[in-house]
């Protein structure tokens, strides 16, 4: 990046080179030096940084894009300033985005085509549910990764449908987005929804099959002209081998009202994955019918010019231009030229205005009676009982259809037509909307999956409440799913909380070390409730007081899984013998009889006559022989000692000699 080494933002994100450069910010493909992987880098240009209104977009797109967790949506990992500007960490993917893919094979075939559509509606879904409005679906901004994963990014002009949010930085009428995949309602600045992005889908359908988008023009204003007014081609016309059932799902996403479009992006995605599993789909017929301009189509159409294509495959990260062809070459910027445009655009639409006026009559001086304009109430939040009593009692007579919308009860009207303020003539027709409440989808199974799989494949259906609950189980993997509630095969709104519990495997625990010295019932309630199995073994013990715990095995502090077995060895107290009969034996026999048998000896004399032949023998004995005595307990014997005889005294007489 430079003479003095890479350029690191942020502290850890070292750049290695330019992927694309946008209208507003260059992309770059850098390194995580903290996590060691790649990422790519968004940095805004610096005449921007001091700006505001940029830097508020900036930054929201970061935080709109940080909250959108979904596989077919590109991660937003980080976001600061350096250097005097902004810059966004994001997912690196590697591969090419679909506007290379285009413009390299032309059309697809129409089965690939839809799978592409279906990750797309997948992930603008998931998008709408979380309150963001994408605003510029378009090839650019879809990469397909190396290994087929289809990814959305880029919501850098996206802004949250709650209303107010972003009133600071868009200005009334402005209109945001690409030109060649915007809805209408875009084209003339009006306020946009989520079926704004269902048109834009449907015009990157179109392109995929037909290899080509279904307007195309000398410049943006002349494309979104055509948005407006003008009916696509059917696509069957441009590729005959289109299947009508897939002709029928894109003319549907194209409708000129959001009213007759699908309702949202997870209706895209059903009927598309219909199609692919040859089911029958919602739409029975392409459209047929021209459908009239909005009542205020003559207002200029203000258009956004976009900045130059990115060279790169991985322009997607950047604001990609259109793509009108090989041909295309941006028309000089003169403000002569807008004008002269802008006075022709002005012209068409007043003759179609004039045209449309005599159709109606309104130029007739015949004796007709004069129309009457009502203003046509707000029954929105109304049931459809109450609704159609407050339209009739003002004269309108009242059709009804019916969508599912999570925001509003079932059976309560969701929108209207015309909407509400809105003068229309007395007696002529409103439509509502009437919530069928939200959908139910059926739960998929995901018990043995790991759990970022199982957030995917419930992602992937639209549930987004989705909460972990740890469990112990010996007998499924850590990391895998034990139970899930509710349990797969039933049906609930996409709102539900799904819990999921999540295995750690065996649960483990060390054996507790304050055990011994314990009676064997209080230590084998502390077992137990550590959730261990007990079992006892008895020892004898002249130490330790029977019935009381001598030690564990395992030994105390051993780890275990929960449920084992822990043995208690528990004193039988002291060892019991036969005490042996040593009465009559001598003493030093009955020493060692004793003495081997276990039993400390006490010794008391018993004086007998001189010369008892029981001197030095056992005379008695207590514990009796042939009684259960302690090992190690006292055995008394009593021995006989006899008199010692008095000395003789020998008296010798001597005769005196003669």
């Amino acid at each position: 990046m430079s003479d003095q080494g890479p350029v690191v933002y942020g502290g850890r994100y070292e750049l290695h080179r330019r992927l694309a450069r946008g209208g507003m910010a260059d992309v770059y493909l850098a390194r995580d030096q903290l996590l060691d992987r790649p990422v790519a880098v968004k940095v805004l240009f610096p005449q921007y940084a001091a700006d505001p209104t940029f830097v508020q977009r900036f930054r929201r797109e970061a935080q709109d894009s940080a909250n959108l967790n979904h596989p077919n949506i590109v991660g937003v990992y980080d976001w600061g300033e350096e250097g005097g500007t902004y810059f966004i960490v994001m997912e690196y993917v590697a591969g090419r985005s679909l506007a290379d893919v285009l413009r390299q094979e032309g059309s697809l075939l129409p089965a690939r085509a839809a799978d592409i559509g279906i990750d797309m509606a997948a992930a603008l879904g998931f998008a709408h549910k979380n309150g963001v409005v994408h605003r510029d679906v378009k090839p650019g901004n879809v990469l397909l990764s190396t290994d087929g994963q289809v990814k959305v990014t880029d919501f850098g002009i996206a802004r949250a449908i709650a209303a107010g949010q972003d009133e600071d930085l868009t200005q009334a009428g402005q209109v945001m987005g690409t030109a060649t995949y915007f809805s209408p309602e875009q084209a003339q600045g009006r306020p946009v929804d989520p079926r704004s992005d269902v048109y834009s889908l449907g015009v990157v359908l179109y392109e995929m099959v037909c290899g080509r988008p279904p307007y195309r023009g000398e410049d943006p204003l002349a494309v979104a002209y055509q948005h407006v007014q003008e009916q696509p081609t059917p696509p069957r016309q441009i590729n005959a081998d289109l299947d009508p059932t897939l002709e029928a799902i894109i003319l549907k996403c194209l409708a000129k009202t959001p009213q007759a479009r699908y309702p949202s992006a997870e209706d895209l995605r059903a009927d598309l994955r219909r199609y692919r599993e040859g089911n029958q789909i919602s739409v029975a017929t392409p459209p047929t019918t021209v459908v009239a301009p909005p009542p205020d189509a003559t207002q200029a159409i203000p258009v956004t010019a976009a900045a130059p294509a990115a060279t790169s495959s991985y322009a997607a990260y950047a604001d990609e231009d259109d793509y009108y062809g090989d041909d295309y070459v941006e028309p000089p910027r003169r403000n002569g030229a807008f004008i002269a445009v802008m006075l022709l655009l002005l012209a068409v639409m007043a003759g179609v205005l004039f045209l449309l006026a005599q159709t109606l009559g309104v130029f007739d001086s015949g004796d007709d009676e004069p129309v009457t304009l009502v203003a046509v109430p707000n029954v929105v939040g109304q049931t459809e009982d109450e609704a159609r009593a407050t339209l009739e009692a003002e004269g309108f007579t009242v059709s009804t259809e019916f969508e599912e919308n999570p925001d509003f009860e079932d059976g309560e009207v969701s929108a209207q037509d015309p909407e509400a303020g809105t003068e229309a003539e007395s007696g002529s027709e409103v439509t509502l909307t009437v919530s069928s409440g939200e959908q139910r989808v059926e739960i998929p199974d995901v018990v043995g999956l790991s759990e970022a799989d199982a957030r995917s494949v419930l992602g992937d259906e639209g549930f987004r409440d989705i909460r972990p609950e740890l469990v112990f189980d010996p007998e499924v993997e850590a990391g895998e799913v034990v139970a899930q509630n509710p349990e797969a095969g039933e049906e609930a709104p996409l709102s539900a909380t799904i819990t999921l519990q999540i295995s750690q495997g065996a649960e483990e625990r060390a054996v507790p070390d304050d055990l011994a010295g314990r009676t064997a019932a209080e230590a084998e309630g502390i077992l137990v409730q550590q959730g261990f199995e007990v079992a006892q073994a008895l020892e004898n013990s002249t130490s330790v007081p029977e019935g009381t715990v001598i030690r564990t095995n395992p030994g105390a502090g051993t780890v275990l899984e929960v449920g084992e077995t822990v043995t208690l060895v528990v004193s039988a107290g002291p060892e019991q013998v036969i005490v042996p009969n040593v009465v009559e034996k001598t003493e030093e026999t009955a020493r060692q009889e004793l003495d081997l048998a276990g039993f400390q000896i006490a010794v008391t004399e018993q004086v007998l006559p001189p010369g008892s032949p029981d001197d030095g023998r056992v005379l008695a004995q207590s514990p009796a022989g042939g009684q259960r005595a302690d090992v190690g307990s006292t055995v008394s014997i009593t021995v006989g000692r006899a008199e010692l005889l008095p000395p003789t005294t020998t008296t010798t007489t001597t005769e005196p000699s003669d």
